[in-house]
């Protein structure tokens, strides 16, 4: 028997986006308000449809340069300024996540440096910088005290799965270095430990042991008074991509 499409139901497919940043010691997610339906007025996770031309990491690099204006990083080549690491994290494909017709999902992790105040694109309302924990917390408040609607769509399942893989990848690679401008010093990195596991760090510990992990860090030379006090030396990231020893999370 040929082939025959109309045979099967249609279905579209998405890319939606945990893009994850560290602001004032906290970690913090993108999250846009829809402005039309489905969950018009609800926050959400950028993204957007898989156009046909696209595959899907272009369509994935596209949506985040659209929502955030940034390029993803290529790691063979010189760190930058706007530049993002971004993965594929996972699908999702619940024939009931989306009221509009049968959508699948294909997630992806972006991790960023600290970021200005986003601007609100497409079909989004308004667009912030949030505690990934507000978003989470189905008992939160807003600011005249009504509850916070939960995440559109399972995007609370998406925002949970990226902040799960981005604590525990950072534990046995180099992936936190993503956080952090192109030169910086071992206390802004172990700022970005801190936000992402949610637990404090004894700092001469976490300093012994990333400056003794082999390939992690490499002086750049420099020095700093940025964060106040003494000068501090500055780093960049090595070219190691797995930690060995790991930075294993502590116990909470």
């Amino acid at each position: 028997m040929p082939y025959d499409p109309s045979a099967f139901p249609p279905f579209a497919v998405t890319v939606d986006l945990v893009v994850l940043t560290v602001r004032r010691h906290s970690l913090c997610s993108l999250a846009v308000r829809r402005g039309e339906p489905p969950f018009q007025g609800r926050w959400a996770l950028p993204g957007g449809f898989v156009r046909t031309d696209e595959d899907l990491a272009q369509a994935a690099a596209r949506e985040l340069e659209e929502e955030t204006g940034l390029c993803v990083h290529d790691p063979a080549a010189p760190a930058q300024d706007n530049g993002a690491h971004l993965e594929q994290l996972a699908t999702y494909g619940d024939p009931q996540r989306d009221p509009r017709m049968r959508v699948v999902s294909v997630a992806h992790l972006a991790l960023a440096p600290d970021l200005p105040a986003p601007r609100a694109g497409g079909d989004a309302s308004n667009a912030r910088w949030a505690p990934v924990e507000e978003l989470l917390d189905r008992s939160a408040y807003g600011r005249e005290g009504e509850p916070v609607a939960p995440l559109a769509f399972d995007h609370a399942q998406i925002l949970a799965d990226g902040v799960e893989r981005a604590r525990s990848k950072i534990e046995y690679s180099s992936l936190a270095t993503a956080f952090c401008p192109p030169e910086f010093t071992v206390g802004e990195l172990r700022r970005v430990y801190e936000a992402v596991w949610g637990v404090a760090l004894d700092p001469r510990n976490f300093h012994r042991k990333v400056t003794g992990t082999p390939g992690f860090l490499v002086p750049t030379g420099g020095t700093t008074t940025r964060q106040g006090g003494r000068p501090a030396q500055l780093f960049r990231a090595g070219g190691a991509t797995l930690l060995n020893p790991p930075m294993l999370r502590p116990e909470v």
